[in-house]
């Protein structure tokens, strides 16, 4: 078993990428219904898996901090094991130990323990940057679309200051899709817990930090398994059961294993019909499978919260006298913001 590290603890087992507040809160992006696969760990630490791997992040003087965990056997940047040097410690601000508040024989402890996988756990891997970067789509310059649309929409200048680096994750589209599969009638506390059994029945054992043990998310092949649907009935998955493991079989039969990736390169009138066609799938999962993993920012998913916002502040028109959320009202409000993004666009030409 090892331990969850800290920049304190064992600084020179982090990275880090230039990245201020303004371009990216994890506080607000990492718990707030995009992603299921992130704890905070410790105050303003956050630990989850991404593409096979467990990783802690965290926030500290302009900069976005990482660590990942190796996995018992794990193969990765094995050549680059062999060929690079031992990185030197790398020398942090004074302030970073105020974050650790564990007593000093336990801090003395995990650096040895921690310490000891020196070799394995520094590698420099050069891909770990560009897959968080991708991962938070840090390209995008988040400052600049702030500034436009304070000058466009009265509405975001009020609160813009109160939600600073908000940005859409741009995730797997396998683990995304699946995921939101399972948020129909659903809050977001119980969806973690259910993507966590989902995980540790049918996924792979990645490592265990103190007390967790962290697990990959299911191949197509494991989620369209005979046994599947029984499982995660059992584990609580009710009806979604059903439909996670009839998509997943559907895939793989009708598409092939690499489907979803391609459909990054539809439109998105393509890409929302075929995730649509599948078991389970309705518009709003669809709409943010699109936005969240398949490169569609247009995409606009909409739940009662949006409507109630597109009805308070942009369409008050729209979907009057209705009680509940129909197909026609959810149609109405994604058409009207894809024609706002695209007047928006048009006009910073």
């Amino acid at each position: 078993m090892k331990h969850l590290t800290s920049l304190a603890v064992c600084p020179h087992l982090w990275r880090a990428i230039p990245c201020h507040l303004s371009e990216l809160r994890l506080d607000f992006v990492l718990p707030g219904g995009q992603s299921f696969r992130w704890r905070e760990s410790s105050p303003g630490y956050w630990t989850g898996v991404l593409q096979g791997r467990v990783w802690t992040v965290t926030q500290k003087d302009g900069h976005l901090w990482y660590t990942v965990y190796p996995s018992p056997g794990s193969t990765e940047c094995e050549s680059e094991k062999k060929t690079q040097k031992r990185p030197a410690k790398r020398k942090l601000p004074h302030t970073v130990p105020e974050l650790v508040k564990r007593d000093k024989d336990l801090i003395k402890q995990e650096k040895e323990e921690i310490c000891a996988d020196n070799d394995s756990l520094t590698t420099d891997c050069k891909k770990d940057s560009d897959i968080l970067q991708d991962y938070f789509q840090l390209h995008v310059s988040l400052g600049e679309l702030y500034n436009r649309w304070r000058e466009c929409d009265k509405n975001f200048l009020k609160v813009a200051k109160e939600f600073p680096g908000i940005r859409v994750l741009r995730q797997d589209p396998v683990e995304c899709l699946f995921s939101f599969i399972c948020t129909s009638n659903n809050h977001i506390s119980r969806i973690t817990g259910m993507i966590e059994r989902l995980c540790s029945a049918l996924g792979r054992r990645l490592c265990q930090l103190d007390l967790v043990e962290y697990y990959s998310f299911p191949t197509l092949q494991a989620l369209a398994a005979e046994d599947t649907k029984a499982k995660l009935r059992d584990l609580g998955f009710g009806y979604r059961a059903k439909f996670v493991s009839e998509s997943a079989r559907a895939i793989l039969q009708k598409h092939g294993p690499d489907w979803l990736e391609t459909l990054r390169l539809a439109s998105y009138e393509e890409a929302k019909s075929a995730l649509c066609s599948l078991p389970g799938v309705g518009a709003k999962v669809a709409d943010c499978v699109c936005l969240m993993a398949l490169d569609k920012p247009e995409a606009v998913p909409v739940d009662t919260h949006v409507w109630q916002i597109a009805k308070r502040d942009y369409l008050p028109q729209l979907g009057q006298g209705n009680k509940t959320l129909t197909e026609r009202v959810y149609r109405d409000i994604g058409m009207n913001f894809q024609l706002m993004l695209a007047t928006f666009i048009t006009s910073f030409k």
